[in-house]
Order: C-alpha cells, then sequence, then structure tokens
C-alpha cells in the first residue's frame, strides 16, 4: 500500500514548507516510550485529565483572545470527536475513520468519530454518541480519561472538542455506511516515524494570521499507508503526539 491518500488539498499557490515538529528536535522525546501510560502522563501535566472544560468556547477563547477576531461569537457552533486508545505490544494507538463520500462535507476525509452537539447535549455526549453511530463502539467497554485542546475551523466558526477514552483492548467496530467508509487505527509511534509528518505554512488574502509575522498559519499533514491526515484531525493528532512524549504542541 502506497504512503499517502486520494485526498482534495485546497493548498493555495503560496504555500511553503513548514517546521519540524517538536519530536523531531527534541533529543530526549525521540527515546521516550510510546505506550498509554507516557499519553495519560502528558495529559496530566497539560492539566487535561479527566473532565473537559464546561464551556469549551469560552476555554479556547480565552486561552487564545486572537480568536475574537478571527471567528465572531454569534457563528460559534459546537462539535465533539471522540479520540479512542488502546495499547498493543507496548505502543498506544488510536482510533481513526474515513468519512463517507455520501456526506455533504468533509467526505472522504479521515477523521476521528464525532460530529454537532444535539439540543441538550454537552461535548462528552455528543462524542460518545457519534461514536456509537458511526462505528457501532461499545461505550461499557472505554473510560473517558481526558481532554485535548479545543480546535477552531476558521471557516465554519466551529469549536470541536476532543474526548479522549481508553478502550479496554482492541475495539470492536463496524462502520455506518452512510457516514464512514472506512475504520482503521495507527500507533503513536508509526505516527512519529521520520517522513510521516509535515507541516506546511499557507496564507490566504481572506484569512487574517495575527499569530504570525509573515500572515502564514500551520496546516499539518500525517501521509500513512493509504491514508493523509490533515485539517483539524491532524492538528488533534499533532498535540497527541507532542503529549505522549512530555512536549506542548505549538500552533502558531
Amino acid at each position: 500500500m502506497t504512503q499517502g491518500g486520494q485526498q482534495s488539498i485546497p493548498r493555495p499557490d503560496t504555500w511553503k514548507p513548514g517546521r519540524l515538529p517538536g519530536w523531531e528536535v527534541d533529543e530526549h522525546a525521540r527515546r521516550r516510550p510510546l505506550d498509554l501510560a507516557s499519553v495519560l502522563k502528558g495529559l496530566s501535566l497539560l492539566g487535561h485529565l479527566g473532565a473537559a472544560p464546561v464551556d469549551p468556547v469560552a476555554y479556547a477563547r480565552d486561552l487564545d483572545p486572537v480568536l475574537d477576531t478571527l471567528v465572531p461569537k454569534q457563528a460559534t457552533r459546537r462539535s465533539a470527536v471522540l479520540c479512542v486508545l488502546f495499547e498493543e505490544a507496548g505502543l498506544a494507538r488510536v482510533l481513526l475513520t474515513r468519512r463517507s463520500s455520501r456526506l455533504r462535507t468533509h467526505r472522504g476525509e479521515v477523521a476521528f468519530p464525532g460530529g454537532r452537539l444535539d439540543d441538550g447535549e454537552d461535548e462528552l455526549a455528543a462524542a460518545l454518541r457519534e461514536a456509537n453511530e458511526e462505528v457501532d463502539l461499545d461505550l461499557g467497554l472505554i473510560d473517558v480519561v481526558g481532554w485535548l485542546t479545543p480546535v477552531v475551523t476558521l471557516a465554519s466558526g466551529s469549536f470541536i472538542t476532543p474526548i479522549v477514552a481508553v478502550s479496554k483492548g482492541r475495539p470492536a467496530t463496524v462502520a455506518s455506511p452512510d457516514e464512514v467508509s472506512r475504520v482503521f487505527d495507527v500507533s503513536l509511534h508509526q505516527l512519529m516515524h521520520t517522513g510521516i509528518f509535515r507541516e506546511e505554512r499557507w496564507s490566504r488574502g481572506d484569512r487574517p494570521a495575527p499569530r504570525s509575522t509573515d500572515g502564514s498559519y500551520p496546516i499539518f499533514f500525517f501521509e500513512t499507508e493509504g491514508e493523509t491526515i490533515w485539517g483539524a484531525t491532524a492538528r488533534m493528532l499533532y498535540e497527541l503526539c507532542h503529549l505522549a512524549v512530555g512536549l506542548v504542541a505549538d500552533i502558531s
């Protein structure tokens, strides 16, 4: 199977290569184990063990005040995804899906199970419901352990909260064909192999980038066997990989 998958990437002509990830720069990080215990330790160091913020939108805006100029408050949409981890052969692995080509948006893209909150739901309830609906995940066989930093998609004004759960062994899954065309998993060790990850710096006239000095912003990619992971999902995996080796991800 070839590295990378068939994706339509709206890459601007002005793109340029980005930085190396922290796990390739830090010599100590490269020697750390990549098991579940390491991930949990990383979540603990960041203060992300336990329940996610009650209001993740307010949390994200407080964490990054620039968002108030990029995303109007009236345009806020709340979504949640479930990042399911399990361990095999001493390595932490993460469950992913390829979205169905039947969907209206983000068709064929790699994603965590998840979606928008229904009326009356919080992020945890939405993430669990979507995982059950999309891949028939047995919710009785997982433990919710923490959360990753909410990700903001500027195009849609959506605040996505990644809920982290640990499965007791490899989870059994069945894809719902209307939403998911494939369910697969990768190890964090594989994601951190040389040549799998890259950062690109994009710049567009219709999108300000006040965090940078040159008007560019980072877009993350993981090119695994048969799949290209990019966008919000890659941003979440970027943070997860850094946490697993005791580092804090820089997304500026």
